[in-house]
C-alpha cells in the first residue's frame, strides 16, 4: 500500500465534467505577410505552426480553437476536443491569404484578441486562455489591443502574448525571387500591457527553440486538474501499520 501511495495514482476528469473542469484555449495567430520573414526557421509562420502543433498534442483533455488575423480576423477552428481537426486547420494556415488579398493585410492585434474572446466568453471552464502570437505592431482593426484586453479581463480570460522575431534590427524576407532585409518592429510595450491587463504573461521568441520553450512554460502554467486517488491506499497502509503494532504487543507478542 505504501508503494502504491508513493506512485500517486491519478484520474483525469471524466467526460461529463470536462466542459466545466477543463481548460479552454484559443490560439490567436498572426498571418500577416511579415510572418514570412526567415529569422525563425524555415520562417516565422511555419515555426509557429510546428510548435503550436506540439502544444496541441500535449493538451489531451482541453478544448482548443484557432483564430487567425492579419488586417482582419476570423475563426479558423472553433473550440473543440477533436484535436485532429485543430491540427488540420492549423496546418492549412498560410500567409498567402493576406499576400494574395483574400483578407486585408496588416496587424489587427485587437481584432485577434476580440475574436478569441467571442469564442471563450460563454465558456464555463475553470480557466480560459488566449495564446496570442504576433510579429508586429497593431496597425489595423476597429478595436485597440488594450480595449480588447479589457474585454478579455471582464470575461475572466487570460492572455499569453508572444512576440516573434529576432533581436536584430532587420530580418531576411523573401521578395520577388530574392531575399531582402526588412525591419523587425514588435510593439513589446503593448503586448506587455495586454498581458498585465489580463493577468497573463508576455514572452519574446527570437528562435524556434525559444518559442518551443515558451509554449512549454505555458503548458506547465495551464494544466488540467487531476483527482488524486492515493488517499484510500494511504488509509489502508495506516490501518495495517497500526494493526501490526497492536498485534505485536498483544496476541502476537513474543516472550523472552
Amino acid at each position: 500500500m505504501v508503494i502504491i501511495v508513493l506512485a500517486r495514482p491519478q484520474t483525469a476528469e471524466n467526460w461529463e465534467e470536462s466542459d466545466v473542469e477543463g481548460i479552454d484555449i484559443m490560439l490567436a495567430t498572426d498571418v500577416s505577410t511579415s510572418m514570412l520573414a526567415m529569422d525563425l526557421k524555415p520562417n516565422r509562420i511555419e515555426a509557429a505552426k510546428e510548435v503550436a502543433a506540439n502544444f496541441v498534442n500535449s493538451r489531451k483533455n482541453d478544448n482548443i480553437g484557432l483564430t487567425i488575423f492579419a488586417g482582419e480576423s476570423f475563426t479558423q477552428c472553433p473550440l473543440t476536443i477533436d484535436h485532429a481537426a485543430v491540427l488540420n486547420m492549423l496546418n492549412a494556415v498560410q500567409c498567402e491569404i493576406a499576400l494574395n488579398g483574400v483578407i486585408e493585410d496588416g496587424t489587427a492585434i485587437g481584432m485577434g484578441i476580440a475574436n478569441g474572446v467571442s469564442r471563450l466568453k460563454e465558456s464555463k471552464a475553470k480557466s480560459k486562455v488566449i495564446i496570442l502570437l504576433t510579429d508586429g505592431s497593431n496597425n489595423s482593426g476597429e478595436i485597440s489591443p488594450e480595449a480588447a484586453a479589457e474585454i478579455a479581463k471582464e470575461f475572466g480570460i487570460r492572455v499569453y502574448a508572444i512576440g516573434v522575431g529576432t533581436n536584430n534590427k532587420t530580418a531576411p524576407y523573401p521578395y520577388g525571387g530574392e531575399v531582402i532585409n526588412v525591419p523587425v518592429e514588435i510593439d513589446e510595450a503593448t503586448l506587455q500591457r495586454i498581458a498585465d491587463i489580463t493577468n497573463g504573461q508576455y514572452y519574446r521568441a527570437t528562435s524556434k527553440e525559444s518559442l518551443a520553450e515558451i509554449y512549454s512554460e505555458i503548458d506547465k502554467l495551464e494544466r488540467s486538474a487531476y483527482d488524486e486517488e492515493y488517499y484510500i491506499f494511504a488509509l489502508i497502509a495506516l490501518v495495517t501499520l497500526l494493526l501490526e503494532v497492536v498485534l505485536r504487543n498483544t496476541i502476537l507478542r513474543k516472550l523472552p
